[in-house]
């Protein structure tokens, strides 16, 4: 069933995914601006980091000083104290964008749910309206378009059920209202 908003709408979903892309491809271009930027290797490839990860920095730094300063601590492919001190840095400036970038895509995560509840809200009242326009001699034309709907719809929609008896062995209490007389 064609309508007449077809190619605005086509238009629109057009633009908007377009838009979408050059965001993606910003973010993606980010990559190769943040140094020391790396990708997972694979699955729990993050977890295998956070022990040697989560020591505290007085620690790294005094390995840092003590390799500086101790000539039997310098190795060869070892500890860099100038590349660590890097390295740290790095981390303590690089966090707060990371929790930026989270909170982010949780703010684009729930603006999409916002327009997803907002288009199926619409489309709630619509199916509801035309159902009941249906019934009527005169919009009888809206049948096959409910129908359409409800099929698509599924049975997402389903009418509360009935409250079960409960198997209470207690007593229901009676109230009435004329006074017991004793």
């Amino acid at each position: 069933m064609a309508t007449r908003n077809e190619p605005q709408a086509t238009s629109v979903l057009a633009s908007h995914t377009r838009e979408a892309q050059v965001r993606i491809d910003e973010l993606r271009a980010m990559r190769q601006r943040i140094p020391h930027f790396k990708i997972p290797a694979g699955k729990g490839s993050f977890h295998r980091l956070v022990s040697a990860a989560s020591l505290p920095p007085e620690f790294i730094e005094l390995t840092a000083v003590a390799v500086t300063n101790s000539r039997p601590l310098v190795r060869e492919g070892g500890a860099d104290p100038l590349l660590t001190r890097d390295l740290m840095k790095f981390a303590e400036a690089y966090d707060p964008l990371a929790d930026e970038l989270e909170a982010l895509a949780h703010f684009v995560r729930h603006s999409t749910t916002a327009a997803r509840n907002r288009a199926g809200r619409d489309a709630l009242v619509t199916y509801a309206l035309a159902k009941r326009l249906a019934r009527l001699p005169e919009t009888t034309g809206l049948a096959p378009y409910v129908d359409d709907m409800r099929r698509a719809l599924g049975n997402r929609i389903r009418k509360p059920k009935a409250k079960r008896a409960t198997s209470d062995t207690t007593e229901p209490v009676t109230v009435t209202d004329t006074p017991s007389k004793e």
